[in-house]
């Protein structure tokens, strides 16, 4: 059964802290169903559209919701407003059931600011968009406020960044609750990057070498993608993809820059890793992405950690 997403939709709010995520969540595969709710049924958003059909705040909210806050064109003002007020108690409200992990809250931006003010942030884990990170540690002295983090996980409380980090967080949740397969999917639609962790987001292997536009080599991808574990060799990958070996190792030095193998590598490399941040042992996480133990999954994430900061 679908997932409900539910925006808090308030006047001023971020065009893009909605569509984005929204758009995401609605590619991954009818795995989420979307409701807009707010303190009133129409309003203004930072681009001058009208965002209508809003539905009233609810009493509570059903559990494994995922309750998103995106934020607004300027806090300082559209926070200072009997809607925001309205906004406030109710996030009050839900905090019993934020806190039992029944609900997950995001916060996108200064969505977050809002949660501190409704005292949701007290001890928290947290970010927001770097000019507001000073109100924001005014706000919430008691949080644990990380600066220049795409987005930040504390239990079920979840905040991000600035504008587009919150497309990144949820691919990151679509990854978590729908698996890397369909989170991948939806960022090669959306295309964007395709992040895994807040901070760690320059190792992603899935979109780094996918701006191309040849079909083989993303048919030989594709294969190495769906089964990462499999000891693809050069000729078994060509055969797949219907060129000669030859021919394939050519085309991945032309337009991806390195070659097969390292393609692969850095694929399994990317594919433990994450695991190991969903919680697996490390030989667990290195055995299911193809590596032989954990100790050959160090010895593979050093090189190409060594060439990121070459």
């Amino acid at each position: 059964m679908p997932q409900t997403v539910w925006f808090l939709t308030l006047p001023g709010v971020m065009a893009l802290d909605v569509a984005g995520p929204a758009e995401a969540f609605t590619l991954a595969d009818g795995n989420f169903t979307l409701r807009y709710i707010g303190p009133q049924e129409n309003v203004l958003c930072s681009t001058g559209m009208t965002i209508g059909n809003i539905e009233p705040l609810p009493d509570t909210l059903p559990p494994e919701s995922l309750l998103v806050v995106p934020g607004v064109y300027d806090s300082r003002s559209c926070y200072d407003t009997p809607q925001a007020k309205q906004a406030r108690d109710w996030l009050q409200r839900q905090q019993a059931a934020i806190q039992a992990q029944t609900l997950m809250l995001v916060c996108v931006c200064s969505g977050a600011l809002l949660a501190a003010q409704a005292g949701l942030l007290n001890g928290i884990q947290c970010t927001t968009h770097h000019d507001v990170l000073e109100r924001m540690k005014a706000t919430a002295p008691q949080a644990v406020i990380r600066e220049n983090r795409v987005f930040v996980e504390d239990g079920s409380i979840w905040t991000s960044a600035g504008i587009t980090a919150g497309i990144d967080l949820a691919l990151h949740l679509i990854t978590r609750l729908c698996g890397a397969q369909t989170a991948l999917a939806v960022a090669r639609e959306m295309v964007v990057w395709f992040r895994r962790s807040g901070d760690d987001p320059q190792l992603s292997p899935w979109l780094r070498y996918r701006n191309h536009l040849h079909p083989a080599i993303h048919r030989a991808q594709d294969a190495m993608m769906a089964h990462p574990e499999h000891s693809w060799s050069l000729g078994e990958l060509a055969m797949r993809v219907h060129v000669s070996s030859r021919h394939l190792a050519r085309l991945f030095r032309q337009h991806l820059g390195i070659s097969v193998r390292e393609y692969h590598e850095q694929l399994r490399v990317g594919i433990a890793r994450q695991r190991q941040q969903q919680g697996e042992a490390a030989e667990k996480a290195a055995l299911a992405a193809g590596f032989s133990s954990a100790r050959q999954l160090r010895r593979a994430r050093q090189r190409w950690d060594d060439q990121l900061t070459k």
